[in-house]
């Protein structure tokens, strides 16, 4: 394990000898909670801060200033540009991107090579940067793209490859590019059962 700054790491954790974990020079340490697994090729900033049962894949990237709560994990090859929050029982799968100023709240699944983004016009204008707001118990399919500033509502569900625009109702159905809401199926209502 290759560190830079002090981490603070809990009981029973495996970092692999090539994750690199406290990366810069920051004020606040990394904390990691108990039963981490990190693996090759990852690379945690410090100033993050991290619950317990915290797994990745190969080649995850966290950057500073994120939290991460409980029983979350973070696939392949994702990005967490920082300045984020993750509540516990998330699951990011495998070339995620997460913008700097996201909130996903808990139990929360977002698929394979979702986009979540932050600049409602990249370089063209100076304005704040706005990620998306996933609320608890939200799904959002493969290849979704959610534009800066939405909020997905609690239990709603993105269809994969969805372009999502505007807000999306909780215990609601997402679909098409540019979204569509449409009442949720009965078999996609309730909650997610993420472990």
């Amino acid at each position: 394990m290759s560190s830079q700054r002090p981490v603070v790491r809990g009981q029973a954790c495996t970092i692999a000898d090539d994750a690199t974990v406290g990366h810069g020079e920051f004020d606040e340490p990394t904390r990691i909670g108990d039963g981490a697994t990190i693996r090759s090729g990852s690379i945690v900033y410090g100033d993050v801060t991290i619950g317990d049962g915290f797994t990745t894949g190969h080649d995850v990237l966290v950057r500073e200033g994120t939290t991460i709560g409980d029983d979350v994990l973070v696939g392949t090859k994702t990005v967490i540009d920082g300045q984020t929050s993750i509540g516990s029982h998330v699951s990011l799968q495998t070339n995620v991107y997460v913008p700097t100023q996201t909130t996903i709240e808990s139990n929360v699944f977002v698929g394979p090579g979702a986009v979540l983004t932050n600049d409602e016009y990249p370089i063209r204008t100076d304005a704040d940067l706005e990620g998306p707001t996933i609320e608890s118990g939200a799904s959002i399919g493969a290849n979704a793209t959610l534009l800066p500033g939405v909020t997905i509502g609690e239990n709603a569900f993105v269809a994969a490859g969805a372009v999502v625009t505007d807000d999306v109702p909780g215990d609601s159905l997402a679909v098409g590019a540019p979204a569509t809401v449409q009442k949720l199926p009965d078999n996609l209502e309730g909650p997610n059962q993420i472990a």
